[in-house]
């Protein structure tokens, strides 16, 4: 019998020029990949991602080569290996039992769009590369910054499409969204003065020797996003110049707090830079007074950033927007676009109140970001980076704001049916309610709740700190076991609740945001999470006879 020998990708000049203009044949994996993510893009990731989860160890093995190969492969081979090794292996997010993480289905139609957009290979730092892409993206900035400050017709007629201002800027998400932010409101409070030329050129020591301070320092909610420790330290301002301002009850920054903090900055001749409000917590989801904070700022003639990268999407529903009132008095809103609408990953945005706001970081190339040009990255942190606006641009306009009403509504109130569910089943404590979509929870038997109430009522926080060491234990041993079977997913932090003397606590922390997440999939998390904790012969048993020692 005489064997074939399989064909080898040969490297020639017309080979090279083949992969850059002839697909593969229809019947290619590829191509077949590309007809399945077409037509059904949900049963294809449902289908083509492993229900049960690998070992990362094992993943590792898959990826050890450290050469680049010499020899090139058929663009099927390389398909069939990357769908065995790294498509089976990804992150479910699409799935609607994945409510763990800020992420979610996507409309169908964003992936052909995002191959055209791919195709394009637009490059937004600068007019020459992305001609028709600039104005498109001024315009989703203008369309943002009118969904939070709502100016009138005249103030986007003058300044949406400005060559020397901006009413925001693309990032690729809210970190770089938050540092450009705190970034203007550095180089505004620091600014030229006489002889000084600004901190941006000579530096943070010859800017605060020029203007007397002894420091400068951010406010912030002690639920202010990491990113913000980034941008401090990236500034030059050092973390230990992030205070972090203690919440109430409701998860709230403690706006009176935040006076006294200012307060005592000031007598050590500390001039507060920033206030940092946040719509949307990461780990409650919670929405800060941001009004109160918004005069605050005034008081102390400082800068006002809120970070909306999760919240700010609430503002699409006319029954929820009010969660967050006061956004419109801020300096600068961060949004990111691929959390709660729809858009994928890399999609966030700064927005500045004042068009002028920008020229505080504005910066110049002889070959490109030419005085006077509508190069938009002039004003940017990122240099290259693609045309993601495209894609946002597409959601607001297909779905628009009737379909972003119902889509948030239903993620909303899809929140407030969990917490009830929780409520209402007596083997689960619901820690945090949800204000917006988000909320945090944990599996504590009945009489185990019971015996802890009663150590509350007593202040015997020794005792209470007894269950929640054995709890956190328990809500550890479910959430892993929960992810390992594959078959729901929620995420897990610590926090430190009023009602438990700010003990650490660890809970469950669930987001449902993905319209595919119906309330059959809720009751069965919960049932789920009901058999695994009962497989526990290590924590649940301490805590049953702590509880029955303690009643």
């Amino acid at each position: 019998m005489t064997s074939i020998t399989p064909r080898k990708a040969q490297a020639s000049a017309d080979s090279m020029l083949r992969i850059f203009t002839v697909p593969e044949d229809a019947e290619s994996t590829l191509s077949i990949i590309e007809q399945k993510l077409s037509e059904d893009l949900a049963g294809f990731l449902g289908n083509s991602i492993a229900a049960l989860e690998k070992p990362l160890s094992e993943i590792e093995t898959d990826f050890q080569a450290f050469k680049i190969p010499a020899a090139p492969r058929f663009v099927s081979d390389y398909t069939d290996e990357i769908m065995q090794n790294l498509v089976a292996h990804s992150v479910h997010t699409a799935a609607p039992s994945f409510i763990g993480h800020m992420t979610s289905a996507l409309p169908y139609f964003v992936l052909p769009l995002s191959k055209m957009m791919v195709g394009l290979n637009q490059n937004l730092v600068k007019i020459e590369t992305s001609k028709a892409f600039t104005p498109l993206e001024r315009q989703v900035l203008g369309m943002m910054h009118h969904l939070v400050f709502a100016q009138d017709s005249n103030f986007y007629e003058q300044w949406m499409h400005s060559a020397n201002h901006s009413l925001g800027a693309f990032c690729s998400g809210g970190t770089v969204a938050n540092i450009t932010a705190l970034w203007i409101a550095r180089n505004r409070l620091l600014k030229p003065e006489g002889e000084f030329r600004g901190v941006n050129q000579e530096g943070m020591l010859k800017a605060l020797r020029h203007y007397g301070f002894d420091d400068i320092a951010i406010l912030v909610s002690e639920r202010g996003h990491y990113s913000l420790g980034k941008a401090v330290d990236l500034l030059g301002i050092g973390r230990d110049n992030i205070i972090s301002i203690a919440t109430t009850a409701d998860n709230k920054v403690d706006v009176d707090a935040m006076r006294l903090a200012a307060k005592t900055l000031a007598s050590k001749n500390v001039k507060v830079m920033a206030i940092v409000g946040v719509a949307g917590t990461t780990e409650t989801g919670n929405i800060d007074p941001l009004t109160e904070l918004s005069a605050l700022a005034q008081e102390l003639g400082c800068h006002f950033h809120v970070d909306a990268a999760w919240g700010g999407a609430s503002l699409l529903s006319n029954k929820y927007r009010h969660l967050l009132k006061g956004i419109e008095l801020a300096d600068s809103v961060t949004i990111d676009a691929h959390k709660q609408m729809y858009v994928p990953m890399g999609a966030g945005m700064v927005l500045f109140k004042d068009p002028e706001l920008a020229n505080a970081i504005v910066h110049h190339a002889e070959y490109i970001l030419r005085v006077g040009s509508k190069d938009l990255g002039s004003q940017t942190l990122e240099g290259s980076r693609p045309g993601m606006a495209m894609l946002v641009h597409a959601c607001l306009q297909i779905i628009g704001l009737e379909g972003y009403e119902i889509l948030i509504n239903n993620s909303l109130e899809k929140a407030r049916f969990f917490s009830e569910l929780i409520k209402t089943s007596a083997d689960f404590e619901l820690i945090t309610e949800p204000e917006l979509c988000l909320l945090t929870y944990r599996y504590v038997p009945n009489a185990v709740q019971l015996a802890m109430n009663a150590a509350c009522k007593q202040q015997n926080w020794p005792a209470l700190a007894q269950y929640n060491e054995l709890l956190d234990g328990l809500t550890q041993f479910i959430q892993k076991h929960q992810r390992e079977q594959g078959k729901s997913f929620v995420s897990r932090t610590r926090i430190q609740p009023a009602r438990y003397n700010r003990q650490h606590t660890t809970v469950f922390r669930v987001v449902l945001a993905n319209p595919l997440t119906g309330f059959d999939i809720l009751h069965k998390v919960l049932e789920e999470q009901q058999e695994i904790a009962a497989l526990d012969n290590e924590f649940l048993p301490q805590l049953l006879a702590l509880a029955k020692a303690q009643m």
